[in-house]
């Protein structure tokens, strides 16, 4: 093959027009289907039809993201949409996609996607008549060493929860499977049968054909110039041939998502930036593979490898990847991307090591497809925090074909009925904010980004790029006291501080599924958070504060949160804000700060989504008054039992709780600042106090702190010790925990839920119903047994929870207890449906008499279930009745 590619050099054949797909023009066969000539305008050398002067919903981007979401709008019953395609239907990236469609994704719902894709695709020809080329092949994920051996096990135990099949093989068993894959390097590999490889092109043609069955009018070589915006809403789509009044657009631009977000005068931040990625393919070997060979993927060889046409398609994901597409790039110049072999290079390497029977291959050609990779290598999808009606479904990280049908029912599910039927915060586009639209910050995140895909992630790893972009006053301070830095929402939060005399490399380099090597640091932190006294920087959490007049802001609160707002001054509420579902948009702390304003603390990563909710849900009333305060305030968060001396010393005023009762605000003189807001809670359980500082005051607030704090052993903690503290008390954290599925009943909150208020709050028929219903699931508090800390693999999240020996839940976040000495994991479980498949209402019984298990890549652990704290037990705390049922522990 290396004397093959000598000569390729030379002949540098031009890119197929039609790659994996040999005919020239779209071509409709309809098997009782009829398709309008008026509805799909694509291909030849026909004149454009005429643009309609107004639609429902206007697409942008006739590549298979774009097809899928109008095949799926139509199939709601949406009428008057529009795909607008700026060259041919399907001559971008589509076009040069490799066809792999795999459910081997590094998170659920991505997974969960790429299974509706394949069984979409699996049924198209029969729908359209269309051939997609679909054949299920399987694959076989490759593990040369045991860490990989580790991810993928627990791959394989998260698709089973799913209901994906998959199985665990051995090398020998991989050799039976694939003929050409060199076995000797190998540990083990995951086989998912029901994946499959079809050909983009004419899945994306046989979308198309049954969105214009449906009505849907496709008109290509009509550019999309910008999207018309008024008062915040979309009004219209001016393209190079007039304009299309609408309600609704849909961005499925592709590499061209960003600068069309940018293009309209209302701008839209679409995070996403272009890479180069190649693939080779060979001539018909000597000895053709069978065309349902499994497509193998070697992450550790950054490989991946397809049967194609009789020879063998085989692309990756190098560790220095070419960004492309600065501004002035047009959709023609796809066509003219240039092949690199040298670029390719490592990549050949790898593909003979795997498989030495290729020395002798021809090559047929090096395929340059750009593709668009996103900051944290997920897709984005929803409609934009500051225009309504306006969607986007981009960035998909080199896996569109995988995505592109179940991302299509998503977004179409969202745009009909308000939210998707799965939980898709992981994939929204409010997980982002302007501050990750820099070209700059895009350009090197995603030269991080594409090599990661294939890159080993252990639990706790983090971007190297872009960071300090979002930093606290109190940063260098902290940075030379040893803190260690993890990035949420671009901004710098402290993981743990590492001791002085301790060796920073060899921790900033321990990854591992197993004990991690901050262990007893943060061991030492939790010790001194319950003994002692901590301070820890969460200047990263989200507040806003709502003002009015009157009771502007009062009223919209009530109806917005779920607990009751009409409370004395100075007092601090727990709430979430509901949906009409019941459940969670937000989990927040609202402090009423007088009769008319209040502070709002919210999660770092909800800052654009709580943004959004709430001025979405805003009457237009100049008297009510929003702000995001979230840079004026650094929040320090003083936890332990000497936090009260601490205080008392610095403000000459007593902070016994007889004084300064729990879950109340007052503000107060620190040291020499003024105006320093106080709050007794510390998201913990552990007795303490949050302290938000205007920021000209930060550093002298933190030194005076430290300093007085010296006599009673304080010193700094981090997130870590927080996640410790707060998962041993059962608090549950949104994004983790809590999503907007998750109702405060299902998780033992309805004592924060005031269904006798006088406003009537969003969700609340909801709860009702689901109160007389029953609660199909619950949120519960497991500690592992026969667990070895030191020599067994670690939980983390995602592990699938058996009940009886039947699979009952899955864990949503854990983590060792200090206090318990042992791991504690959180998570929901569920009672099998009845006979009638009908789902069962679980009750406490169910819970408590049952015999559980938490399955870690592949073996189970035993475990104790609880609704209540553990903790309780251990610690003596004082609980309320209504939380505390631990008497039968010792028999469970």
């Amino acid at each position: 093959m290396c004397s093959c590619v000598r000569s390729s050099r030379a002949l540098s054949p031009a890119l197929l027009p039609r790659l994996l797909h040999p005919q020239a023009g779209f071509r409709l066969v309809s098997r009782g289907l009829r398709t309008s000539p008026q509805c799909l305008a694509v291909g030849g050398d026909s004149q454009p039809l005429p643009l309609p002067g107004q639609a429902r919903v206007v697409i942008c981007g006739g590549g298979v993201v774009g097809t899928s979401v109008a095949y799926h709008l139509a199939k709601l019953g949406w009428t008057d949409i529009v795909l607008l395609e700026q060259g041919r239907l399907g001559a971008g990236t589509t076009r040069l996609c490799a066809g792999i469609v795999s459910v081997a994704k590094p998170i659920s719902i991505e997974c969960q996607m790429a299974n509706y894709s394949n069984n979409l695709y699996q049924r198209l020809e029969e729908e359209t008549g269309v051939k997609t080329g679909y054949v299920q092949t399987g694959s076989l994920c490759l593990a040369q060493n045991q860490d990989r051996f580790i991810s993928l096990k627990r791959l394989a135990s998260r698709l089973k929860v799913m209901g994906i099949s998959c199985n665990i093989i051995k090398p020998k068993e991989v050799a039976k499977l694939h003929p050409l894959v060199n076995i000797h390097d190998l540990v083990g590999a995951l086989h998912l049968p029901a994946d499959a490889v079809v050909s983009s092109p004419d899945v994306n043609h046989a979308l198309a054909v049954a969105a214009a069955g449906q009505g849907v009018q496709i008109l290509d070589r009509t550019s999309v110039q910008q999207v018309v915006v008024e008062k915040g809403h979309v009004m219209a789509v001016e393209t190079d041939r007039g304009s299309i009044e609408c309600e609704y657009f849909v961005n499925c631009a592709g590499q061209w998502a960003y600068e069309l977000g940018q293009a309209s005068e209302v701008k839209v931040s679409v995070p996403l930036h272009g890479c180069e990625h190649f693939y080779l393919l060979t001539k018909p070997l000597q000895e053709p593979l069978s065309p349902s060979a499994p497509v193998v993927i070697d992450m550790d060889g950054r490989i991946y490898v397809r049967t194609w046409q009789g020879g063998l398609l085989s692309g990756g994901f190098e560790k220095n990847p070419k960004p492309i597409f600065t501004e002035g790039r047009t959709q023609l110049e796809v066509q003219s991307m240039q092949e690199d072999w040298d670029h390719f290079e490592p990549m050949l390497s790898a593909l003979l090591r795997r498989m030495p029977s290729l020395e002798s291959a021809e090559i047929h050609q090096l395929v340059n497809c750009p593709e668009s990779f996103t900051p944290d290598m997920r897709c984005l999808m929803g409609e934009t925090p500051g225009v309504c009606g306006y969607y986007v479904l981009a960035g998909m990280n080199s896996s569109g074909l995988a995505f592109a049908g179940g991302a299509g029912k998503y977004l179409a599910e969202w745009m009909t009925y308000g939210y998707p039927t799965a939980n898709v915060w992981p994939l929204d586009i409010k997980r982002f904010g302007n501050l990750q639209s820099s070209r700059t910050f895009l350009r090197h995140r995603v030269m991080e980004v594409m090599p990661l895909l294939y890159e080993l992630k252990v639990p706790r790893w983090d971007f190297q790029t872009g960071r300090q972009l979002r930093t606290s006053p109190l940063y260098d301070r902290l940075d030379t006291q040893g803190a260690r830095w993890m990035e949420k929402h671009g901004f710098e939060r402290p993981k743990y501080f590492v001791p002085p005399g301790k060796d920073l490399l060899s921790l900033d380099q321990s990854k591992t599924f197993y004990k991690p090597d901050w262990f007893d640091i943060v061991g030492a932190e939790v010790k001194c958070c319950k003994e002692a006294v901590c301070v820890i920087d969460m200047s990263s959490f989200t507040k806003f504060e709502l003002t009015s007049t009157g009771d502007q802001a009062l009223e919209l609160l009530q109806h917005l949160c779920a607990n009751d707002l009409d409370v004395p001054v100075g007092h601090i509420v727990h709430t979430g804000m509901l949906n009409e579902r019941g459940g969670y948009e937000n989990d927040c702390s609202v402090v009423r700060v007088s009769k008319s304003s209040f502070f709002i603390i919210s999660p770092t990563d909800q800052q654009v989504h709580c943004w959004s909710w709430l001025k979405k849900h805003m009457p237009s009333d100049p008297h009510l008054h929003l702000e995001d305060v979230s840079w004026k305030y650094t929040a320090l968060n003083l936890i332990g039992p000497r936090a009260m001396d601490v205080l008392a010393e610095l403000s000459y005023v007593s902070m016994t709780p007889d004084h300064f009762p729990s879950m109340f605000c007052k503000e107060m003189s620190v040291g020499y600042a003024n105006g320093i807001r106080v709050m007794s809670m510390t998201h913990t359980g552990e007795p303490g106090f949050m302290l938000y500082i205007p920021i000209e005051y930060a550093l002298h607030v933190y030194n005076e702190v430290m300093s007085v704090g010296q006599k009673y052993g304080i010193r700094n903690a981090g997130y870590y010790a927080l996640r410790s503290l707060r998962i041993e008390k059962f608090f549950a954290f949104w994004g983790q925990d809590l999503d907007t599925f998750t109702t405060p009943l299902e998780c033992g909150r309805e004592f924060r839920v005031k269904f006798d208020k006088d406003t009537n709050f969003l969700g609340r028929e909801a709860l009702l119903q689901q109160r007389q219903d029953g609660v199909f699931r619950r949120f519960v508090m497991l500690v592992l047994e026969d667990h070895d800390t030191e020599l067994d693999l670690w939980p983390w999240w995602g592990e699938p929870i058996y009940r009886n020996g039947e699979l009952a839940g899955a864990t949503t976040s854990s983590a060792y207890s200090y206090t318990l000495e042992r791991h504690v994991c959180l998570g929901f479980v569920s009672p099998p449906p009845g006979a009638d498949g009908i789902p069962t209402p679980i009750t406490p019984d169910f819970i408590n008499r049952g015999d559980y298990e938490v399955d870690i890549a592949g073996q189970r652990f035993p475990a104790k279930a609880k609704l209540y704290p553990f903790s309780s037990l251990f610690t003596q705390q004082k609980r309320r009745k209504d939380e505390v049922e631990l008497s039968n522990l010792q028999g469970k």
